[in-house]
């Protein structure tokens, strides 16, 4: 009997562009793919956060290197990675102005669907022209693409967003052999997020709604992220990988 093999989750010899990649989930993603054998190239504003990462990497025995760009400047991205070859794309980078809808200004809407739509449709478009044997695609969505919150009009908007370019994108790329998925994470518990813990109420009800009873951390989007971007996942595309504790479910 010859017995089926595991698809391997290795990434060895792939390269990887992670973009917000100097903190929090775009670290933490960063570091799976490197620690699974990925060439990594960080993509962040902050030089001095990005290079820190990158040494620390190297010193790790990784193969990295740093970007410093601002994914909202679409020229300076495509001339920056004019001819790299990639077979792994993270769009990390993203925000989140947290208001009632009454107070969302047109600046506040400007900044949020410019990062996390615009940026990531465009980044998208310059890459797989860099994809010359396929790939994969992995969009930091969130659960608040798929359900709703109070204060969350615009980042839902956002996110519901890059869940539907995701699926678009998934049926137009299939054919050059192009993987395309999202990574929707629950609140996860990061330095930025966490100022929204200490409001009076505010972690009790999310976690009555989350059915493991924790928050997220960085690590639980690690695992996800190295088989999406792996073979072990190579029949997956066009899907939203939930990774929040069953919120979702509910």
């Amino acid at each position: 009997m010859r017995l089926p093999q595991t698809p391997d989750g290795r990434l060895d010899g792939k390269r990887a562009l992670v973009t917000g990649a100097s903190q929090g989930l775009g670290l933490a993603v960063s570091c799976a793919l490197a620690q699974a054998g990925a060439h990594v190239s960080l993509v962040a504003r902050g030089r001095e956060k990005l290079e820190a990462l990158v040494e620390a990497l190297k010193s790790a025995g990784h193969a990295a290197e740093a970007l410093p760009l601002d994914v909202n400047d679409s020229s300076a991205v495509k001339s920056a990675l004019s001819g790299l070859r990639f077979d792994i794309l993270v769009n990390n980078a993203g925000t989140n102005r947290p208001k009632p809808i009454a107070d969302v200004s047109e600046e506040d809407y400007a900044a949020v669907m410019d990062l996390n739509v615009r940026a990531t449709y465009f980044i998208t478009q310059t890459v797989i022209e860099l994809m010359p044997d396929g790939g994969s695609v992995i969009n930091l969505s969130s659960q608040m693409g798929h359900v709703g919150a109070a204060n969350r009009s615009l980042y839902c908007a956002s996110k519901s967003a890059v869940e539907g370019m995701t699926r678009a994108m998934a049926v137009e790329l299939g054919p050059r052999g192009i993987r395309v998925n999202s990574l929707c994470p629950t609140f996860i518990e990061t330095p930025m997020t966490r100022p929204y813990f200490q409001e009076p109420g505010f972690l009790e009800g999310v976690l009555d709604k989350i059915p493991l009873g924790r928050l997220g951390q960085i690590e639980d989007v690690m695992g996800p992220a190295v088989f999406l971007a792996s073979p072990a996942s190579a029949m997956v595309t066009g899907s939203a990988l939930m990774v929040d504790g069953g919120w979702t479910a509910h």
